[in-house]
């Protein structure tokens, strides 16, 4: 079996994915307990991943501006 990819360098689509197979999986009643418990932290993780990737977009829209003349700029969002 593949080892999983970190869940850090995956884009919001490809963590969202993941989940929902997740979700799927664990919906179904069909894997046995220990790899319940694994697929759930799995989905965790990959959770809390998708909240911050979300959070981070929001925030880069938050920093769309209008400038002079009404044109729409953008500033520089400040990710800590």
């Amino acid at each position: 079996m593949s080892e999983p990819a970190p869940i850090d360098a995956m884009t919001f689509e490809t963590a969202l994915s993941e989940l929902e197979q997740i979700v799927a999986k664990l919906e179904s009643g069909q894997a046995p307990l220990e790899a319940s418990i694994a697929m759930y932290e799995r989905g965790a993780a990959l959770k809390s991943h998708c909240e911050a990737r979300l959070a981070a977009a929001r925030l880069r829209v938050e920093k769309i501006v209008m400038g002079a003349g009404g044109a729409p700029g953008v500033e520089p969002a400040e990710f800590s």
